[in-house]
């Protein structure tokens, strides 16, 4: 005898029917839909270090990448089948296709549909036509939704939800929710390969164990599968459907940590639902469930500084149990719930709502593996430096604060950074600020399931993070042909504390630059390597191999600097500029002498360059200002000839520009220089002041707004010394005269009819 037990992945109404079922039928074995090539790991279950949600991972080795997975939590029917199963000592195994023929099946399927885009493509070349006919998609429909729709409710989810998630007497469920399946599988015959392949898997599974002598089989599969399984087509019809597969590619399989949010449908997981937190409250237990649930309510509402009072909690739950009875309905479900806590705990308000979701009805919770399960070397190996360093992977943003003299937070700091060069982006840092930076990492963390398939994919770079990290590097560098990437890259195994792959990244670098004749390239690469020279030390780390980079490219820059000056359009000239500001910033940070007085020797030639951008021209003379090298007055005189009326009003703004982006404090302090800008706004034509607008409006957006307060009171100041001025040479006696004549030619104060 074979029995059908059809359930909704991730329900604890099913599981617990499912268990009910099981203890009634005491089956001889038991079979589950999940991927045949995992069958090994199904023992690992029992084991008491094994704690959901977990998730099966089962990739390619050759095509990490290439990697499905397949998450139960403790309220999932098929791990609570299983686990039953093993206690019993029953024979439990995985009957679905197994995930290499997954796999090859979809690598064909994704290789024919090109094949026919390219060929589409082809045709309408040819013959000139507009889209060619291609034959349309098939349309899924979700069976819940349709059941829903058919009794007269609109979501689906509530719906199976409400009828066999949250009740609490199992009765005959599996029947019930086979034929409602059968049903819709009538109306919407299933017409997706893959899938009809899959279930003739499973009908193969189920035969095999029927051949082995088993008598009282139980199936624990999908509801939709239900139909599909309980009556068997010939063993040669499924034989036929399967023959159509491509070779299984092969695969390997673990068990990983999961979390909550990984389960619920808003993260793009097909079989996920909406509840992952209320579930499992439902699957513990514990009665009365509205008071019991209320009770976290109010626990969390108190941790987060809000008013969560007992005669709130209270009145939510009679009120939730009030709409329930109103509805029909036994006991409360989560729609009640959550409109008592929005009339009662949140007064109206949807923020609390949002926040009982993302930790209460979704939740925050990660799962864990035995230490002794299969894993690969390089994920071994993060295990064992995040238990040693105290960073245990955790659900949820986390932000920490690393002081780099502290030997374990430094510690901390060069494993974050190791996983970014390998694209494991575990933790972001985020901006510094105060005396403390330089000695400080502040960083946000945010571990992801779906990040072992990236430690899987880095595993071929080496079996430790500092191994897989340095080779990753030292690849990267080899690849290399231009100096930015490569300057990028030092800083990173800088701080990643890599001292293999530092030495073969600075010969790198050496190498390009030596070659290297853009010196815009060089511009963009310097700055990185002077952060690295700076701020080295400060992570016990040993840069003083770039210095000597650092002191040809500062040359090189110094004397090609003019001729990547010449003949800039505005675009070229704004990028242009600020690698000058890029630059200055470095050699400001390098503190050299020699390159300082290089650099300020460069600049001054670039002043005098004919023909140079304005935009340009007027950065330069802005960084020389400020550094002394020229005085104010050189300054004014410069500003008064690009602002002179017989010069080109745009390449004035632009000037303008160059030298007061960022900052107008000069204007506030120079007299000189504010009359000079002053005049030549005032004295523009009316055309010509158009044209200009934008660029002077776009200087002024780049003050801060206590400087734009201030001059624009300066001008306001100015304007009424001007008119008082003016006004001081006027006759009072005589004008008085004028008024009333004036007043009766403008209608000024008569009466009108």
């Amino acid at each position: 005898m074979t029995t059908i037990l059809g359930i909704r992945h991730h329900g604890p109404g099913s599981a617990r029917s499912v268990l009910a079922e099981l203890e009634r039928l005491q089956p001889d074995a038991l079979l589950v839909e999940g991927p045949s090539d995992a069958n090994s790991l199904i023992d690992l279950i029992e084991d008491p270090a094994m704690r959901p949600p977990v998730a099966l991972l089962v990739y390619a080795p050759d095509e990490p990448r290439v990697a499905s997975f397949y998450p139960f939590a403790d309220f999932s029917p098929e791990w609570v089948a299983l686990r039953w199963a093993l206690e019993h000592d029953i024979p439990a195994r995985f009957i679905d296709l197994s995930a290499g023929a997954q796999f090859a099946a979809a690598k064909a399927e994704f290789q024919r549909r090109m094949a026919e885009a390219t060929a589409a493509a082809e045709a309408d070349n040819a013959d000139g036509h507009g889209e060619a006919g291609v034959e349309p998609e098939n349309v899924r429909h979700d069976p819940l939704n349709e059941l829903a729709k058919a009794a007269g409710e609109e979501d689906g989810e509530r719906f199976w939800d409400r009828l066999v998630e949250s009740r609490r007497d199992p009765g005959d469920l599996f029947a019930a929710v086979s034929e409602a399946m059968t049903a819709v599988r009538g109306a919407l015959p299933e017409r997706d390969d893959l899938t009809l392949q899959r279930e003739a898997a499973m009908r193969r599974g189920i035969r095999q164990a029927t051949k082995e002598g088993f008598t009282n089989i139980a199936v624990v599969c999908g509801a939709w599968h239900a139909p599909a399984l309980e009556k068997l087509p010939s063993a040669a019809e499924d034989d036929r459907t399967l023959r159509a597969l491509p070779k299984p590619i092969k695969t390997a399989a673990a068990w990983v940590p999961w979390t909550f949010d990984r389960l619920a449908a808003e993260s793009g997981y097909g079989a996920g639902i909406e509840s992952p937190g209320w579930y499992a409250h439902l699957w513990s237990g514990t009665e009365p469930l509205a008071v019991s649930w209320m009770a976290r309510v109010g626990a969390l509402f108190r941790a987060e500084g809000m008013d969560a009072s007992a005669a709130h909690l209270v009145e939510a739950v009679r009120l939730a149990e009030t709409l329930a009875a109103m509805r029909g309905r036994a006991v409360p479900s989560l729609s009640e719930l959550n409109e008592a806590v929005r009339a009662c705990l949140a007064m109206g308000s949807d923020l609390p709502i949002a926040l009982v979701r993302d930790r209460l009805i979704v939740g925050q919770v990660m799962g864990e593996t035995p230490p002794d399960a299969p894993v690969a070397p390089l994920a071994a190996d993060l295990e064992q430096l995040t238990r040693r360093l105290r960073m245990k992977p955790e659900p949820g943003q986390k932000t920490i604060d690393l002081d780099l003299r502290n030997d374990t937070d430094r510690a901390r700091s060069h494993l974050l950074h190791r996983l970014t060069i390998l694209g494991i982006l575990w933790g972001q840092t985020q901006q510094v600020y105060g005396k403390s930076g330089t000695f400080h990492e502040i960083w946000v963390l945010a571990w992801q399931p779906e990040f072992v398939i990236d430690l899987v994919a880095a595993s071929r770079f080496g079996n430790t993070i500092e191994e897989a990290a340095s080779n990753f590097s030292i690849e990267e560098a080899t690849k290399a042909e231009e100096l930015p990437a490569l300057t990028t890259l030092i800083e990173a195994v800088l701080l990643a504390a890599l001292p293999k792959a530092i030495e073969l990244v600075v010969d790198r670098i050496g190498d390009v630059a030596a070659v290297g004749a853009d010196v815009p390239a060089l511009m963009d690469a310097l700055p990185p390597l002077a952060r690295v020279l700076r701020y080295g030390n400060v992570r016990g780390t040993d840069a003083t191999a770039v210095s000597t980079v650092v002191d040809g490219l500062v040359a090189r820059i110094c004397i090609g600097l003019g001729g990547a000056a010449a003949s800039l359009d505005d675009d070229a000239a704004a990028a242009f500029s600020r690698k000058v500001d890029g630059v200055h910033g470095a050699i400001a940070l390098l503190d050299d002498a020699d390159d300082r007085a290089s650099w300020r020797e460069a600049l001054r030639r670039l002043i005098d360059q004919a023909g140079l951008h304005g935009l340009v021209a007027g950065r330069a003379t802005r960084l020389l200002l400020d550094e002394g090298v020229i005085d104010s007055s050189d300054a004014t005189r410069r500003m008064r000839l690009v602002l002179s009326p017989g010069a080109e009003p745009a390449v004035g703004a632009g000037w303008v520009e160059g030298f007061l982006r960022d900052s107008g404090t000069i204007l506030l302090h120079d007299q000189d220089l504010f009359d000079a800008i002053d005049r030549w706004v005032t004295d523009m034509q009316q055309d010509a002041f158009e044209n200009v607008l934008p660029l002077l409006r776009r200087t002024i957006a780049t003050f801060s707004v206590p400087e734009r307060r201030s001059i624009g009171e300066r001008i306001l100041a100015g304007r009424r010394d001007r008119t008082a001025a003016t006004n001081a040479g006027i006759d009072e006696a005589r004008a008085d005269l004028v008024m009333p004549i004036l007043a009766k030619i403008l209608g000024v104060g008569e009466e009108r009819p």
